[in-house]
């Protein structure tokens, strides 16, 4: 499902390049996310990726399934009205942020402006379809889980080709909100097939649960983490817009083919394995934590070590895939560089949930925040003399010291709690 998603991901961006093949308005599309995507990881994902599934996971350890369905009624509603608010707030003063946050000029501002408030819709969906998703992770659902990423892509796919006709450069943004729709949709009747008929019911949704402070005391962290990286991604989109025309473009699609890897193999890998580091966590039992992430560990590098070296040798035909071999010796360095963060960040992604497995966050904060802030730094210093090379360069900086840093203070926070 990872791989099918990833799939998808590279024929939209097909679709999109030759659709625009000017690549002004590929540049505003994916420029357009950022803001929405830093209040939702901030806001959401900070706490669903490393609260929620260890919580869920201790309470269905014990087979309390009314606790599960309870703390999940709190979250999804406090979660949907506060980032309905911020989210609100911020469409209504986009046109006086939008300047700061790209150096889009014209018609290219005035569309970002628009495309950044239906990218608030979209990630307003997603409130919902990612609290459906942590239940099932918990309850190892993964079909569903795995399958809805993929039909949010083909929403973008089909609204390029059949309504950029009907709607100009809207046709994408368009696809895209129907794609969350149907995401969030499926999500919600996967959780009810589970046998779960009254679990999103609006008369059982609370504001307040015995466990939201404990979930607040996790998520700060990941907050500030979340936060550094997505200024990162800021960043990069800033002094991308800046450059040459399809600069935004070629990084981001550099960087979505490193992230087919990624995906298929650190993402997925680490997702199928939180819960079950989870329950192990929950149980003390320190054997067979290990087990699990050693194995996993070692599966990954089997994987991405490989992975990436195929990835550099196919730069043409990565080209072709998304119509940028008018471009191919800039693609082909950005991509290059992106191919070595490959086994890193992989590794990240588990080392990172076996951290959260444990219920301690601020460790791994600590060190996304200095993965961000090094990626940050070298872009800075590198960006007038490498361009839209120094992205790539920077991006790989930060993965290999966050890789160092996890690894070297995991198993003293397993000493801790598993004695």
């Amino acid at each position: 499902m990872q791989f099918g998603a990833s799939l998808m991901g590279l024929i939209r961006d097909r679709t999109l390049a030759s659709t625009f093949p000017g690549l002004d308005t590929v540049d505003v599309y994916i420029a357009a996310f950022r803001p929405s995507d830093l209040l939702f990881q901030m806001m959401i994902m900070a706490g669903f990726s490393v609260a929620i599934v260890p919580l869920l996971a201790q309470y269905h350890a014990d087979g309390k399934r009314k606790d599960m369905h309870e703390l999940l009624h709190s979250v999804v509603a406090l979660a949907a009205l506060v980032f309905g608010v911020v989210g609100l707030l911020m469409g209504l003063f986009m046109e006086t942020i939008a300047p700061y946050l790209v150096s889009f000029t014209g018609e290219s501002l005035e569309l970002y402006i628009h495309f950044a408030r239906l990218a608030l819709l979209t990630n307003f969906l997603f409130v919902f379809g990612n609290a459906f998703g942590q239940y099932l992770i918990t309850v190892q659902k993964y079909w569903v889980y795995g399958l809805t990423p993929m039909i949010y892509t083909l929403g973008t796919i089909l609204g390029t080709i059949f309504l950029t006709p009907l709607y100009g450069a809207y046709g994408p943004m368009y696809g895209t909100l129907g794609g969350a729709i149907v995401y969030v949709a499926l999500r919600f009747f996967a959780v009810f097939a589970h046998g779960n008929f009254q679990i999103f019911r609006f008369s059982d949704f609370q504001f307040f649960h015995p466990d939201l402070r404990q979930i607040f005391s996790l998520m700060w962290p990941r907050m500030m983490a979340l936060g550094i990286l997505q200024g990162e991604l800021l960043l990069f989109d800033k002094i991308a817009s800046g450059l040459d025309a399809g600069s935004v473009t070629i990084n981001a699609y550099a960087r979505n083919f490193q992230a087919v890897a990624v995906g298929v193999a650190g993402i997925a890998l680490a997702q199928s394995a939180f819960s079950l580091l989870s329950q192990a966590a929950a149980k003390k039992h320190r054997e067979r934590y290990y087990i699990y992430l050693r194995k996993g560990t070692l599966m990954l590098l089997a994987l991405t070590i490989p992975g990436a070296i195929v990835l550099v040798l196919v730069a043409p035909i990565a080209a072709r895939l998304v119509s940028l071999s008018h471009v191919l010796p800039v693609f082909t360095a950005c991509l290059f560089f992106y191919a070595i963060s490959i086994p890193f960040e992989s590794v990240n992604h588990l080392l990172l949930r076996a951290f959260y497995a444990t219920k301690h966050t601020v460790t791994p904060a600590i060190f996304s925040v200095l993965n961000g802030l090094t990626a940050i730094g070298v872009a800075w210093v590198l960006a007038p003399k490498l361009g839209v090379y120094s992205l790539a360069v920077a991006f790989t900086c930060g993965q290999v010291i966050q890789l160092i840093g996890l690894a070297v203070l995991l198993p003293k926070r397993v000493k801790t709690v598993m004695q």
